[in-house]
């Protein structure tokens, strides 16, 4: 039997943590915290990236799970250049999210 890649058991972990966050973010905030604590330093221990679609659903500095309305507060700006600004609810940490303009030909 052929044995699997540390990165591609590290990124199934990751995924299942971030399941366990998602059912567990109402309920109980400091376990879906915990497993975001995990998933990160899973990641950062196999030198891999959490895939972008995960990582904007987790705030960098209190580790909560991010859910537009409930935990975080998600807002579209023009000022400067046009971004998306998420605010984490617990700490008031705020993610940017450029907006790419399309080109006109």
């Amino acid at each position: 039997m052929k044995e699997r890649p540390a990165s591609e058991i590290a990124l199934e972990r990751i995924n299942i943590l971030f399941e366990l966050a998602e059912k567990n973010y109402r309920r109980r905030e400091e376990l879906a915290r915990r497993y975001l604590q995990l998933a990160k330093r899973i990641a950062m221990r196999n030198r891999i990236r959490i895939p972008q679609n995960l990582n904007r659903r987790m705030c960098k500095e209190c580790y909560s799970y991010l859910v537009p309305g409930v935990t975080s507060r998600v807002r579209v700006r023009s000022k400067r250049e046009p971004h998306v600004s998420i605010t984490c609810m617990n700490c008031g940490t705020v993610k940017r999210l450029p907006i790419k303009r399309r080109k006109q030909e």
